[in-house]
Formats: C-alpha cells, structure tokens, sequence
C-alpha cells in the first residue's frame, strides 16, 4: 500500500478508537436508519435513500432525512424541504438533497456537515418541524455509514455488482473508504445494479462479503427506468425511447450505466458528453450541448436535470427517471430491524 493511502488507512483508526473508547456518538431521539457504502463513487444510494424514506411513511413513520448536502453552498443547517416544495436551490442543497426534496412528499429533508446537530434542530426547532408539525420518528441518514458522531440503530450498506470494491485499495489509491472488515458493522446488505452482473458474480461477491460479515441479510437490487421526466415534472412512458436518436450527458460518478439504462430502452445515442460528478453547469455547458446535439432531443439523468432550471435554454431536455427495485422481503427485514 502507498503511503497516502497507510496514512489515510491510519487517520480511519484513529476515529474508530476515538468514538469507541474515548467520543460516544450522539443519539437522536428517534431511531436512525443509515444507508451508506464502503466506496467512493455511485452505489445508487440517492434512488435507495428515497424508496426508504416512501416505505417508511407507508409503515406509519414521519422520516426526516439527514443529509451533508454534498457541495451544496448553504453553510451550517439548512432546511431544504418540510415536505412540500425544495426551499433550497441545487446550488445551495446540493444536487442529491435538491432531487430528494423535489421527489419525495411528507419527508423533512435537513442538511448539514454535523448529523446529529442537524437531527437535534429538526426535533426541537418549529421551523423544521414536519409536515403537521410533527417531530420525526425516524431519521434516515444519507450516506452516514462513515459518520461516527451520530449512532445509528441500523446500517443499510450498499455495494455496486459492476464494480464492488475496485482494486481493494484505500483511498486515494482506490475507491474503498473504509477496509474491507470494515462490512462487519452492517445490519442489512444491498448488492445493487444485480442485473448488470453475471449469476456467478454475485455469488462470488456474496462470498467475498460472508467473509467480513457471516450474519447480515444479503439482498440484491436494481435500478429501474422508469420513464422520462422534464423539467417541469411531467412524465412519458419509456416507450417514447424506443428506437429514437438522442444525444446524451450526464456529470455522474458511473456515466456507462448511465449510458447502457438508456440502450436498452432502446434509445439510439448519436453523441454523449462526460462531467465530472456533481458539476457545476454554466450556460457556455449548455450553449455547447446545445451546438453538439444538433437539434435532437436531449436525455439526462435527473441529479444533472434538477440544475439546469435556472439556464436560458429553449432544447428539449428531459432526464432518465429510476427507481429502486429491490428483493421482496428487504422492507420487512428493515423496519423489522428499526421497529424492534
């Protein structure tokens, strides 16, 4: 291992001594449902974040959402839906927390770099409060798995069956942020993107992950397309796709998914422009995706489509809408779990 990633690997146990021996993690007054991953990149935890917090409010909960709002401008705390309408733009959530208060209804979206502070205030300040006023018995924490200053009383791992752990490296030399034994801390597993990988990788992987962890559930899961979204909400079927030519971009941590979900909807991808994940789109990005597209129809996914509101641009865009599809059986053993 490179010396970057020893001393990456040596500041993780430094934290994990500290709040087992010497720090205790904050507890919320209601329990805290985490769903996290072992590594850098896109695991699909945004799409599963929001099909949690919709089966909760099935099962009775008022979820509340904590999230760092990744790259989002607002600083400190910020409330960024009471469950109605974002009150935050995507610059100032980020584009994650900005998609998660645009999709879900009746669930307090609250970001801020401190969880269990961000938990506090959305239980004892008015202006946070839930729809109803009423105070949050469930937190899910989005992508907490390593945020150790708030306890949680279950944590969801995701792990992505295209590529689940890289070359098993830390950081910054691979994708993992954590050593693998680090799965021994999970409740629940999700193997994701299940449809993207052979039969026999995900018994392998399966394998690798009974050796950290010998008792969690393993589910696996997918992400289902399931229609086109514009800009205003609306929907069409994924029919329309079928046998069109489109041009295509997205600033995503996996644009080959991205790119694959779209052909075998049956789309025709005549040109397809790469950002980095979570960019910042300026209006010279969309005036240059507006020359390379020659005048067809633009598809996005919806984390890029959510901040491009605020361009001056007259093109067609809509954005590749997914949804979580997970082992019959996972929400009962989740709320099963939670609920105990």
């Amino acid at each position: 291992m490179g010396l970057l990633s020893t001393l990456y690997g040596l500041v993780l146990k430094g934290r994990k001594i500290g709040y087992h021996h010497l720090i205790k993690p904050g507890r919320l007054p209601a329990k805290v449902l985490c769903v996290g991953n072992l590594t850098l990149g896109g695991t699909g935890k945004t799409p599963a974040v929001i099909a949690v917090a919709r089966e909760a409010r099935k099962r009775g909960h008022n979820p509340c959402i904590l999230t760092r709002g990744y790259r989002g401008k607002a600083r400190g705390i910020s409330l960024v839906s009471r469950g109605d309408l974002p009150l935050l733009s995507p610059r100032e959530a980020g584009d994650e927390a900005f998609l998660m208060a645009s999709t879900l209804k009746g669930v307090t979206i609250v970001k801020g770099k401190d969880r269990f502070r961000a938990g506090i205030e959305a239980c004892e300040n008015s202006e946070l409060a839930i729809v109803n006023h009423q105070v949050p018995t469930l937190f899910i924490l989005d992508d907490g798995f390593q945020h150790w200053k708030l306890f949680r009383d279950l944590d969801v791992v995701l792990i992505d069956a295209t590529n689940p752990f890289g070359n098993e490296k830390l950081f910054p030399e691979g994708i993992l942020r954590e050593p693998l034994d680090s799965l021994d801390r999970a409740h629940v597993i999700v193997i994701t993107k299940a449809d993207r990988a052979a039969q026999g990788e995900i018994q392998e992987l399966t394998r690798k992950i009974r050796l950290f962890n010998r008792e969690a559930p393993i589910y696996t899961a997918i992400h289902l397309p399931a229609g086109l979204v514009d800009i205003r909400g609306d929907m069409e079927g994924l029919d329309s796709l079928l046998n069109r030519d489109v041009y295509a971009f997205a600033g995503i941590a996996n644009h080959s998914h991205f790119r694959s979900s779209l052909e075998k909807c049956g789309a025709r991808i005549t040109g397809f422009r790469k950002f980095r994940d979570h960019h910042d789109y300026t209006q010279a990005n969309i005036d240059e995706i507006k020359t390379e597209s020659q005048g067809l129809d633009i598809v996005t996914t919806e984390k890029d489509l959510v901040k491009l509101k605020d361009f001056d641009t007259t093109l067609n865009i809509t954005a590749l809408k997914i949804e979580f599809s997970v082992d019959a059986g996972f929400y009962d053993t989740v709320f099963r779990l939670i609920d105990r």
